[in-house]
């Protein structure tokens, strides 16, 4: 069958700043408004660390889907740690506590934008949840080289305060330089609170609902420093125990424990001038009900081009040449696209 594809929007990326109002676009999300397993478009259980203890000395096993120690209900994501043994298959080690660890990886990644995540925190010594980003691809090698950005991190032993951190190859926990702050909030595992950062190419900021926490600032000399130039994934998470977690032991008798989401919200900048809007209009995508192919004009040299669908999720990936300037689109089911044109910072949005 022929796809029918409408192009709702495209987002046309060349280098050029503006100066113009910029205005934050949802380009991806997860409203948990289903029933049952994490939309598994958007989500995967991370259980691969079960073999290194995730470098934290952490007490808990990781588990795949069928553990359901994941799942949504009543329009929340909900991520539970419990007390039972669980033997892991790769190192065959039992632990005798579950969780679950939710990523974005491979799915929905993002470099440069604003994260939103309502959540209800889990109680108890030894709970350690965070919301927080890696590196989709390790450019800068491995951790802390390529980066870590900690949008929420909670230990249970200080219920009520919210830390926020980055990590580098320059700043890093391990040797006692990481970067970032924290601020008490009222009653986390009784009080819903949005955990939020903004980040653009020269700093990273983060809120707790509307308050302002912390802001890592690009100080522009190596990727030792800024390592964020790179596309990162989103995780969810409550790990047990561990080197920080379980700094004042674990109080079973609290578990079960959960961490409860209410949505994940991924904003895109946009905005143009008027300078802007003239070169913006110089590239054409037509036509907007396609059948087999689209053509794209007004490219100056090869760009790479992504179709995407409303929700974000990057759907194919074409290198299209300037002088053919088409895209084969016949295998894709009709429906909306979004169109997406190189990679800038700031892109222009067509209508």
């Amino acid at each position: 069958m022929k796809a029918r594809i409408i192009i709702a929007s495209v987002v046309c990326c060349l280098t050029l700043h503006t100066n113009a109002q910029e205005s934050w676009k949802l380009i991806w999300s997860d409203e948990f408004d289903y029933n049952g397993a994490p939309d598994n478009s958007k989500w995967s259980f991370d259980t691969e660390g079960n073999n290194w203890n995730w470098g934290n000395d952490e007490q808990q096993n990781y588990t795949p889907e069928e553990m359901k120690n994941a799942w949504v209900e009543n329009g929340n994501l909900i991520i539970e740690a419990r007390k039972e043994s669980y033997r892991w298959y790769g190192d065959g080690e039992t632990k005798n506590y579950t969780s679950a660890r939710l990523r974005t990886y491979r799915k929905a990644d993002w470099c440069y934008c604003k994260i939103e995540v309502r959540a209800l925190l889990p109680q108890g010594k030894g709970m350690w949840p965070a919301i927080w980003l890696l590196p989709t691809d390790e450019v800068y090698g491995g951790w802390p080289q390529s980066g870590e950005l900690d949008i929420m991190e909670n230990v249970g032993f200080d219920p009520n305060r919210i830390h926020c951190n980055i990590h580098t190859e320059a700043y890093n926990h391990k040797n006692g330089t990481n970067k970032g702050n924290s601020v008490n909030v009222s009653l986390p595992y009784e009080n819903w609170h949005v955990y939020r950062i903004e980040w653009d190419e020269e700093s990273v900021n983060y809120y707790v609902d509307d308050t302002h926490v912390f802001t890592f600032q690009n100080e522009h000399r190596t990727w030792k420093e800024w390592p964020f130039d790179q596309k990162f994934h989103l995780l969810l998470n409550i790990a047990v125990g561990g080197s920080w977690g379980g700094e004042q032991g674990i109080e079973d008798w609290r578990l079960p424990q959960r961490m409860l989401v209410d949505y994940v919200r991924v904003y895109e900048k946009s905005g143009m001038s008027s300078m802007d809007d003239e070169i913006a209009n110089t590239v054409k995508v037509y036509p907007t009900l396609a059948e087999e192919t689209i053509s794209i004009s007004g490219l100056s040299s090869s760009e790479q081009v992504q179709i995407i669908s409303i929700n974000g999720n990057v759907i194919m990936e074409a290198k299209v040449d300037a002088d053919d300037n088409t895209l084969n689109v016949d295998g894709l089911s009709q429906g909306k696209y979004l169109v997406r044109i190189g990679n800038a910072t700031y892109p222009f949005i067509k209508k």
